[in-house]
């Protein structure tokens, strides 16, 4: 009976444990006058997004987004497919699949909330480019988008989604109602969440280069051969405590790291802006200063508190010099809090692990500016070598580590 028993085990082969992993995703926010898409380009019309996947698999799903929806969202047809290269909406025919949900090619999404399609079968490789195709009958009562994209969207009337070439579309650089793609993965295998301002968001950036610091620092985790996904939730504006074009941070925490599947790690890169508002639009005394340090450590550490209590490792990434800028103009005191405020980050014990990218990019001659080789033009964001800079910095030692029990 043993030997039977043996002879029976070797014959079966257990499927390895595998799970949902986010390879791209971007954060969410309500697309102001300035981003928002005509209604005619959600009537009767199908829009083509293409995201760059960071980790491959066998089998993926989307998550459709209709999270500041006021009302509820149908999307009438979808599809996926390898694109044919970034920035053209042609696709790789033999890749294009329909998208289901519940197996229905139509589903409507409630105010507020957010749909995972149903499994497809598609064989992607790292680095892939996903083309999303949805058609909608009629538009939003309000837009789900990311504006930041630095891709370029295609747009097309009628239903278009299962149609390879899209020779007559228009265009434009703005993500809407997509949040994430996920692939299934080994247990073994999960994400970093990066999630900040426009300098994470990659203000600067050459649409559909995928060269923002966090591309880079994906191609940088294949090239050493570490397998993470990477998603970039940066919102350009965007601050820890307050809400600008997009929500605070703090309040965004859950949905943009902790929902996303297999983040085991997240880094949080913020702060500039906190700063520059306050000292441009207030009154910017010294106790208003000091409030808003112990306010921007008491946000950082519930937002550790909250990582934490889902096995997720935080890294703190310090905060940029900026001085120079013609859209903040901080003087000495406001260079002191920026200091004060990433000693903190780099000693007070609250992270896991910290990316100093300040020590990257600032001058050493002058360290409240930043070095000319990594300054974008406006002494505020980087260049394409600062981005590449901002990538290398990050310790990869702090994403081979856990933080307690998987999700």
């Amino acid at each position: 009976m043993q030997t039977a028993a043996a002879g029976s085990s070797a014959q079966t082969t257990t499927p390895a444990p595998s799970h949902w992993v986010a390879s791209w995703g971007a954060a969410q926010q309500i697309a102001e006058s300035n981003n928002e898409l005509a209604a005619e380009h959600w009537r009767d019309a199908s829009m083509r997004q293409v995201v760059h996947l960071t980790l491959g698999g066998k089998q993926i799903r989307v998550r459709v987004s209709n999270v500041y929806g006021t009302a509820p969202l149908t999307l009438d047809a979808a599809s996926v497919a390898l694109a044919q290269t970034a920035g053209e909406a042609g696709i790789q025919p033999p890749t294009l699949r329909a998208l289901t949900f519940g197996g229905r090619a139509s589903v409507t999404i409630p105010a507020g909330a957010e749909y995972y399609s149903d499994a497809v079968a598609m064989e992607i490789r790292p680095a892939a480019d996903l083309a999303i195709s949805l058609y909608f009958k009629g538009e939003p009562a309000r837009q789900t988008s990311h504006s930041g994209a630095r891709a370029t969207t295609f747009l097309a009337k009628g239903n278009r989604v299962m149609d390879a070439v899209w020779a007559d579309a228009g265009k434009v650089t703005r993500w809407y109602a997509i949040s994430d793609v996920e692939v299934q993965a080994p247990r073994s295998v999960g994400a970093l969440v990066a999630i900040g301002d426009s300098i994470t968001d990659g203000y600067g950036v050459p649409s559909d280069t995928n060269t923002r610091w966090t591309d880079v620092l994906a191609a940088r985790l294949r090239d050493n051969k570490d397998t993470l996904g990477v998603v970039n939730a940066g919102i350009g504006g965007g601050r820890l405590l307050k809400d600008g074009l997009g929500p605070n941070l703090v309040s965004r925490f859950d949905r943009d790291v902790i929902a996303r599947a297999g983040v085991t790690h997240a880094l949080v890169m913020i702060g500039v802006n906190d700063f520059g508002i306050q000292h441009r639009n207030g009154p910017d005394t010294p106790a208003d200063r000091q409030q808003l340090l112990a306010d921007l450590k008491a946000g950082y550490r519930q937002l550790a508190e909250r990582a934490h209590a889902h096995g997720i490792c935080l890294i703190g990434g310090t905060v940029t010099p900026y001085v120079g800028s013609d859209y903040y103009h901080p003087e000495q005191e406001n260079e002191a809090d920026r200091q004060e405020l990433n000693q903190w980050i780099r000693t007070a014990g609250v992270f896991d692990a910290v990316a100093d990218f300040d020590a990257t990019l600032r001058d050493p001659a002058q360290p409240s500016r930043i070095k000319p080789v990594y300054d974008g033009g406006d002494h505020l964001h980087p260049s394409l070598a600062g981005y590449r800079a901002l990538a290398e910095t990050l310790p990869l030692a702090a994403l081979r580590r856990q933080c307690g029990a998987a999700k």
